[in-house]
């Protein structure tokens, strides 16, 4: 769920720049063939580099420390931050005691290479999917 909620979120960011693609209004200007070398249509966002650009931006400040690693504490504040959002998304609800398991156990998928601590690239492998999920 937290990976749909941060796909999502990173197709908002990115829907005024595909709309910004839209074809213009002024009938002239649609009356030009477009030469085969311009793309026909915009390509989607890559999710993976929404992610990527979402854990950039916010790292630092989950990084209470500055060590350029999360550790079990820091992690799980971010990961708590996003299921809270989650929740008040889908007006659904969890214990608290459910939230602290939920987010201990995304930190050890998280954390790929059993360092006791989350990088960004293990971050946004795991945001993006594609770690062990």
């Amino acid at each position: 769920m937290i990976r749909t909620l941060l796909l999502t979120s990173a197709m908002l960011v990115a829907a005024p720049a595909l709309a910004q693609q839209a074809a213009p209004a002024d009938p002239a200007a649609q009356a030009a063939p477009a030469s085969p070398a311009e793309p026909q249509a915009a390509q989607p966002a890559n999710p993976a580099n929404s992610v990527a650009a979402i854990v950039e931006s916010e790292f630092p400040a989950y990084d209470t420390n500055k060590d350029g690693q999360l550790d079990q504490g820091e992690f799980s504040r971010w990961m708590v931050a996003l299921k809270d959002q989650e929740m008040k998304a889908t007006g659904k609800t969890l214990p608290p005691a459910e939230v602290t398991a939920w987010a201990s156990g995304a930190f050890t998928t998280a954390d790929a290479d059993k360092s006791i601590s989350v990088s960004k690239p293990e971050l946004i492998s795991y945001l993006s999917g594609s770690a062990g999920a």
